[in-house]
């Protein structure tokens, strides 16, 4: 087992989430979200127009495994705030309905609405690789 003080990947990791008020761990970028979750989050933080990086789990398996590990939460995309998990889609949209996110974010809470939808991604082109 990894001994955690030798660790780049995770230390990279809490780095980033250290450095960054509000940072998004998702599948994908922000203008290419490669899921619906990770897509919905973005719209909803966009929608609120805070400033947010965001880090794509999905160039090296790693970055998922060690997320994980550091925050206790298997699923992505993962929002941290202030240092803090907030939580994966689920939370961060009822967290949006009820107006907490906008606390969190250190936002006027608004009257409860429903989240956004996230934009409709763009198919990506149709490529064949003939491996006969």
């Amino acid at each position: 087992m990894t001994d955690e003080s030798t660790n780049p990947m995770r230390d990279a990791i809490q780095s980033a989430i250290s450095e960054n008020p509000v940072i998004l761990f998702m599948k994908g970028t922000p203008e290419a979200p490669a899921c619906g979750f990770s897509a919905r989050s973005v719209a909803m933080l966009q929608s609120l127009g805070t400033p947010f990086a965001a880090v794509d789990i999905l160039p090296d398996p790693r970055i998922r495994q060690e997320l994980s590990a550091l925050s206790n939460w298997p699923t992505i995309p993962q929002l941290f705030v202030d240092g803090e998990l907030i939580g994966g889609c689920d939370i961060v949209t009822e967290m949006y309905e009820s107006g907490e996110l906008q606390q969190a974010l250190g936002l006027e809470p608004a009257a409860p609405e429903a989240a956004p939808e996230a934009a409709p991604a763009e198919a990506a082109p149709l490529t064949i690789e003939n491996r006969l």
